[in-house]
C-alpha cells in the first residue's frame, strides 16, 4: 500500500471546485467536509492552490494485464487479432499478470483512474497487484469454455474456489463472475454463473453484441440477437456490467433498459477494431440503463486513458448523429466517474460530503485551462492526462506531483518479462 503518509486525515487547501475555491477534508476514506477555511489537526495538507478536483474516473472495462501485450498485435482484422492474442494469453501465469497489472495500474493512477472493472485471468494476483498500489477494483473469474464438457465443470469449481478466496481480499476490491462472451461460453455455465452471482449478491461481467459476425452468427444459431439470447436465458438484471453492446436492434435497447444493465461503451478498442462506432448512447439512457465508459485491455485500445475515452466518445457521437448537442459535458463526465461507481453500489464519482474520497488534483496553471471560462469543456476537450498531478483513492494518496511509489522497478520488471507471453 501506498506509505506517504498513515495519518488518517488529508486537508485540500484552496482547491477549485464547482467555480469556487475552497478546502475538503479526508477523514478516513471518506470526504468529511468541504467548506472554505477548515481547520484540522493532525491533517496531512495538500496545498491546492492553481488546482481543481474531480472524482477520480471508473474504468469500467478492461483486462489489465493485457498490458504486457501493448503494440503486439496492430492492424489486424478482429478475428485473427482474437486468435493471437487467445495464443498468447495460453503463456500467461502468475508472474506475468502481476506485474502486468502493476503496470495498468501504474497508467490508470497516472491517468486519473482509481476504480477499475477487471476481467482476466489469474485473479489473486491481479487483486495483490492492485492492491499494492491502492486502486479499487473489481475483478472477475472468467469463465470461457468454448463448449467443453470438462472445462464447464472444472470452472465451476474454481469459480467458486476463488470466490471462497476472495473473502480475504482487501475491502477495496470487489470479486465478480466474468462469463467472456455468449459465443464462448455454453448456455449451461451462463446459467450456472449467472445463478451462482445472484445467490451471493454479485456482479455478472460480460462481453455483449460487440461485433456484427457475432450478431450474424446469434441470428443463425439462436434465431435472435445476443441481447435476447440472453433474455430468453432469464440472466438479465441490474447485476449485469455488459461491455460493448454496439450492434443492437431497439428490442435490444428496450430489453437492455428495462432490467436496468449497466452497459459499457469502448470507443477507442472499438474503433481500433472497425467492430463499429454507432453506439446508441442516448437511446440506451433514456431506456434506463446505466451507460458507463471503459478503455478495453491495451493489446487493442493501446491506452487506458479515459480523459482520451471522454473525448473520443463525444466527438464520434457528435460526427455519427450529425448533432454538435449529442453528449453533453456534464452526462459525459458522470459516465467516465458516477455511474460506474453506481454499478457496483459503491458512493463514489462523485465529490460532496460523505463520499468516498477518490479523486484527483489537476493542474490549471497551464495552457489546457487558460482562459477557464468552462472547466469541464477544457478537461474534456483541451487537456490531457498529464495535467493529473495527485491521485487519492480510498482516503490515500496513491500518486503525490506525479510521483508513484515502485513505478522505476514495475516499469523494469515488463520490460524484461514480456518477451515470455509474446516473443
Amino acid at each position: 500500500m501506498p506509505k506517504y503518509d498513515e495519518m488518517s486525515k488529508i486537508l485540500i487547501r484552496n482547491i477549485f471546485l464547482n467555480n469556487h475555491t475552497t478546502d475538503i477534508l479526508i477523514e478516513g476514506n471518506r470526504i468529511s467536509l468541504i467548506s472554505d477555511n477548515i481547520q484540522a489537526r493532525d491533517a496531512q495538507i495538500l496545498d491546492g492552490t492553481g488546482m481543481a478536483v474531480i472524482p477520480g474516473f471508473a474504468n469500467m472495462h478492461t483486462h489489465a494485464a493485457m498490458t504486457m501485450m501493448r503494440g503486439s498485435q496492430e492492424d489486424a482484422r478482429l478475428h485473427k487479432w482474437l486468435g493471437e492474442i487467445w495464443k498468447m494469453e495460453t503463456r500467461l501465469d502468475d508472474e506475468l499478470v502481476y506485474w502486468g497489472t502493476k503496470l495498468a495500474c501504474v497508467e490508470m493512477i497516472k491517468t486519473g483512474t482509481t476504480f477499475f472493472n477487471d476481467q482476466y485471468f489469474y485473479v489473486d494476483s491481479a487483486v495483490k497487484a492492485a492492491s499494492e498500489m491502492g486502486l479499487r477494483g473489481a475483478h472477475s473469474y472468467v469463465m470461457l469454455d468454448l463448449g467443453d464438457k470438462e472445462k464447464m465443470l472444472r470452472q465451476r469449481e474454481l469459480c467458486q474456489k476463488a470466490y471462497e478466496e476472495s473473502m480475504n481480499w482487501n475491502p477495496q476490491n470487489i470479486f465478480e463472475v466474468g462469463v467472456h462472451s455468449p459465443y464462448t461460453v455454453s448456455q449451461e455455465n451462463i446459467l450456472w454463473a449467472c445463478s451462482f452471482a445472484r445467490d451471493h449478491n454479485l456482479k455478472v461481467h460480460i462481453h455483449v453484441a460487440e461485433t456484427s459476425q457475432e450478431l450474424q452468427d446469434s441470428l443463425k444459431e439462436h434465431g435472435c440477437t445476443p441481447v435476447q439470447y440472453l433474455k430468453d436465458l432469464g440472466v438479465l438484471s441490474k447485476d449485469i456490467v455488459a461491455a460493448h453492446c454496439i450492434w443492437l436492434d431497439n428490442n435490444d435497447i428496450d430489453t437492455l433498459g428495462l432490467n436496468g444493465i449497466n452497459v459499457v461503451h469502448n470507443i477507442n478498442s472499438n474503433l481500433k477494431l472497425s467492430s463499429g462506432y454507432k453506439f446508441k448512447f442516448q437511446e440506451l439512457e433514456d431506456a434506463g440503463a446505466n451507460v458507463c465508459l471503459g478503455t478495453d485491455g491495451v493489446a487493442s485500445s493501446n491506452n487506458l486513458d479515459m480523459m482520451e475515452t471522454m473525448k473520443t466518445t463525444a466527438l464520434v457521437q457528435k460526427a455519427w448523429r450529425k448533432d454538435p448537442t449529442a453528449i453533453p459535458l456534464a452526462q459525459l463526465i458522470s459516465s467516465a466517474t458516477f455511474n460506474g461507481y453506481k454499478a457496483y453500489g459503491l458512493d463514489g464519482g462523485r465529490i460532496c460530503e460523505g463520499a468516498l474520497a477518490d479523486l484527483c488534483l489537476i493542474d490549471i496553471d497551464n495552457y489546457s485551462f487558460t482562459p477557464n471560462i468552462n472547466f469541464e469543456a477544457n478537461l474534456v476537450y483541451s487537456a490531457h492526462s498529464d495535467c493529473i498531478k495527485t491521485v487519492i483513492c480510498d482516503g490515500k494518496i496513491v500518486m503525490k506531483d506525479r510521483y508513484i511509489e515502485g513505478e522505476a522497478e514495475i516499469l523494469s520488471q515488463v520490460r524484461k518479462l514480456y518477451g515470455k507471453i509474446v516473443g
